[in-house]
């Protein structure tokens, strides 16, 4: 191909993604000051990486192992690099051109942009597409939110459909190129949950056309198309083998594996518990707001202004404008069933009427494909509100390893853009008159702007606007009144804006079928009304005043109670009971904390916690309610003791950090250690343990105490001499041999955790639940322990080579397709 036919070619292309950066620096426009925008995920994120950051900067090394949350956790489950993933460090080089956020916009508009011109789309059709997906609320509120790992899986999910569509339809080569490439770019975001979801919708995809295959006698392509992808899904999953590999291994002593408890309510299941996987779950009318966004109120809370009920209500109530302003402010406008929310999963009027125009349009099995894989995420979307889920939990492969099943929404944004996307190439490409787009188009109206219409006219009638939380939070009658007015106005206002933006879009369709429009007008035109309709909607999630100067946006400032502690310059865990401890990782900021924010916390930590650790919390709370504090109540902490938490944070002033005189230090000697059957026996036994004096260890570990007969000696000693996060020395006197127990978290893994005295390796063991514990022989000896990754370090060379592979296919397959596409041309010459 001659270089000025290039040239033509891809320009319509550029001046698209010229009108990508326009779009996305228009609304983004903060970033072009400096400006970032403040992400409480990305925050807390950065708090438990902490320590992790801090080593590599000190000796450019990665640590496999952090003790910043949760007691100790391996590290690559928070922060860690894959150094041998080659998709790795493309997909950050790709994520680090613009800046933050808008270079998350940039990439949900290219890779839905790669996705329908791999389809065969010309520009403008393409940037319509792209436009209606990357502009749908949930990606906003993914940024706000700071959910970063799943906006980058996201943004790079779209090429990965059009890979799988083109090679089910013979184009072997780039189909799988496509697949194997944007898959791996997709891992790299390392969002199994959203894997897992869109694996569900192409095994759909392919049974679909396995039964066309089979009906067409074309088995034989059905059969190589999915060779094809399976290598390159194969490929794909290899050049992540060390974090997927980790994972998996992870996984299955996180909450999200089998418990060792015999609990009456799940016995021996692994995954979830049920509730906590269902909490999050989309109530069956909330569906609506697809198509208007405020259908539910819109986000937990939110802001009303003076021409409110609620705030003319409080105004008269309170005889105060000023204070009916500040409550206005934070007005719980949400009356769905989830427990909070960002907002609403708005996909875009238009895009829901155009979608269901295309159900009528659309021929061959990618329709039906788009109807099933959209119905069928919709109703996972709803959790314990649809029957059938609880089914998928109980049988489904993998179903349970999840939570927030709402989260499926973010994919049904792809079907809608990607059906509304082909609807009105249809209507260009078919060169429909009125007569053959009568029907579809008014049965397409009535279901979305006539229903639209019908919630805007009967909503007052139809619900009561009533929050559970109305009640739980004490309104009186009067607030709740106004509460539920305003709730209706809402969902008015917002249906009436559907019905404009449908009817509008409407005339635009219409006007091409009669001819006063081409068809560049019209994609130009319905390309400005879905980014109107979009764009204001989402400036309610994201604003300008939300971004903030660089430096406000760092780490939080320590507070006196954090510097005083920090005095100590010894090994110790904090306590901090001015935030929700198992909810923020803030703490880890500045110190080795207790608690966290993590989504897969091990399975025994959180049972120690929620058994023991809590009702200790509520203890010490209680006893701060009192006259009288006395630091004797940590005596009653036997959990908090042996985990070493030697400060409690009970207010930011210095002398609100309190000391545990109780805290049992990194390591001691017991006196005594007692057997018990199981797992249910260890915890309970934990509660009433005094842990200086005594070990609590599972029978299963008996050979490890054989012939063991403590003698007390009051001289001998265990102290750390040596803290690395992956690496901790001690060193021990003793007359005799004694058993030790560490402050530190027994995880199995793959063996990982290594024990050593006086450079042999030794065996150690779990005591008291969630500890280590070893033998000590009588001497004087040098132990350690020292984390060896085994999973990580052989994922590494899988990564290797499998990114050699598919680098190498890739490159063959572009290869290939030009090599065609050039036989292509000569023969049309």
């Amino acid at each position: 191909m001659k270089k000025g036919n290039i040239l033509q070619k891809s320009l319509p292309h550029l001046l698209v993604l010229l009108a990508f950066l326009v779009i996305t620096f228009l609304y983004f426009s903060p970033v072009l000051d400096g400006k970032v925008l403040v992400q409480n995920d990305i925050m807390q994120a950065k708090g438990a990486a902490r320590e992790i950051h801090d080593y590599r900067e000190k000796t450019g090394k990665w640590t496999l192992w952090t003790n910043s949350l949760f007691g100790g956790m391996p590290s690559y489950l928070v922060a860690t690099d894959y150094p041998n993933s080659w998709t790795t460090q493309t997909g950050r080089f790709f994520v680090n051109l613009f800046p933050e956020p808008a270079n998350f916009l940039l990439l949900y508009l290219v890779g839905f942009y790669i996705l329908l011109a791999a389809l065969g789309f010309s520009p403008l059709p393409g940037a319509l597409g792209a436009i209606g997906f990357a502009f749908c609320s949930y990606n906003f509120i993914n940024i706000e939110a700071g959910h970063l790992s799943k906006v980058i899986a996201m943004g790079y999910l779209p090429p990965i459909i059009a890979g799988v569509i083109l090679a089910f339809g013979g184009r072997y080569w780039l189909g799988g190129a496509l697949t194997g490439l944007f898959l791996a770019l997709h891992l790299f975001g390392n969002h199994v949950q959203i894997t897992y979801y869109l694996f569900i919708t192409l095994a759909v995809y392919g049974i679909i056309e396995l039964v066309n295959a089979v009906r067409e006698n074309r088995l034989r392509t059905w059969l190589t198309a999915a060779g094809v992808l399976a290598l390159a899904v194969g490929l794909a999953f290899g050049s992540h083998a060390s974090r997927l590999m980790t994972t998996s291994e992870y996984s299955r002593e996180s909450i999200r594996g089998t418990s060792d408890l015999n609990r009456a309510s799940r016995p021996g299941q692994a995954g979830l518990d049920r509730d906590y996987a269902f909490n999050w779950s989309y109530g069956k009318l909330e569906t609506f707001t697809l198509l208007i966004p405020d259908f539910y109120g819109g986000p937990t809370y939110g802001e009303l202004g003076p021409a409110s009920e609620t705030f003319r209500a409080v105004e008269e109530q309170a005889g105060s404008r000023d204070q009916a302003r500040q409550f206005a402010r934070q007005v719980p406008l949400y009356w769905g069933s989830q427990p909070f929310t960002g907002g609403p999963a708005y996909a875009g009027a238009i895009i829901c009427f155009l979608f269901v125009l295309g159900m009528f349009l659309i021929r061959g099995p990618v329709r039906w494909w788009l109807l099933i894989s959209t119905v069928l995420l919709i109703s996972f979307a709803w959790g314990k509100n649809f029957f059938l889920n609880d089914l998928w939990f109980s049988y489904f492969p993998f179903f349970n390893k999840f939570r927030a099943v709402t989260m499926t929404l973010t994919l049904v944004q792809v079907f809608l853009a990607l059906g509304a996307a082909m609807a009105v190439r249809e209507v260009v490409l078919g060169n429909y008159n009125w007569t053959r787009l009568r029907k579809s188009l008014t049965w397409s109206l009535g279901l979305t702007a006539g229903l639209a219409l019908v919630f805007a006219l009967l909503g007052g009638a139809l619900f009561d606007f009533s929050a559970e939380s109305d009640t739980g939070q004490g309104f009186p009658a009067w607030l709740v009144e106004a509460l539920r007015s305003d709730r209706q106005s809402m969902l008015r206002t917002d249906a009436l804006r559907t019905v404009f933006f449908i009817l509008a879009a409407a005339g635009l369709l219409l006007a091409w079928v009669f001819r006063k429009v081409n068809a560049t007008v019209l994609y130009i035109g319905l390309s400005l009304l879905v980014l109107t309709d979009m764009f204001s909607v989402n400036k309610r999630y994201i604003e300008n005043a939300d971004f903030v100067a660089k430096r406000k946006a760092g780490r939080p400032e320590p507070t006196a109670a954090d510097l005083a502690i920090r005095q100590d310059t010894s090994q110790y865990r904090v306590l901090n009971l001015t935030v929700s401890p198992f909810n923020d990782a803030t703490t880890s900021f500045f110190h080795q904390s207790i608690g966290g924010y993590h989504g897969a916390k091990l399975q025994r930590f959180q049972e120690l916690t929620d058994s023991v650790i809590m009702p200790e919390i509520q203890r010490l709370a209680a006893s701060l309610q009192g006259q009288a504090f006395s630091p004797a109540v940590f005596r009653q902490m036997p959990a908090l003791n042996m985990l070493n938490t030697k400060y409690f944070i009970l207010g930011k002033e210095a002398q609100a950090a309190v000391e545990n005189p109780f805290a049992a230090g990194n390591a001691w000697f017991v006196q005594e250690y007692r057997t018990v059957p199981d797992a249910n026996a260890e915890l309970q036994a934990v509660k009433n343990l005094d842990p200086a004096r005594t070990a609590v260890v599972d029978t299963r570990f008996s050979a490890q105490l054989s012939n063991l007969n403590i003698v007390p000696d009051s001289a001998a000693s265990i102290r750390l001499t040596s803290y690395v996060p992956d690496h901790l020395t001690y060193q021990s006197n003793a007359a005799t041999p004694q058993l030790a127990v560490f402050s530190e978290v027994y995880y199995q893994g793959n063996n990982d955790w290594q024990a050593y005295v006086d450079g042999q390796p030794v065996p150690h063991f779990r005591a008291n639940y969630l500890l280590r514990a070893m033998r000590v022989p009588a001497g004087s000896h040098k132990i350690e322990f020292i984390y060896t990754g085994h999973t990580y370090r052989r994922g590494e060379l899988i990564a290797l080579v499998s990114s050699v592979l598919l680098f190498g296919f890739v490159g063959v397959a572009v290869y290939m397709s030009t090599r065609r596409q050039k036989e292509r041309e000569k023969q049309v010459h």
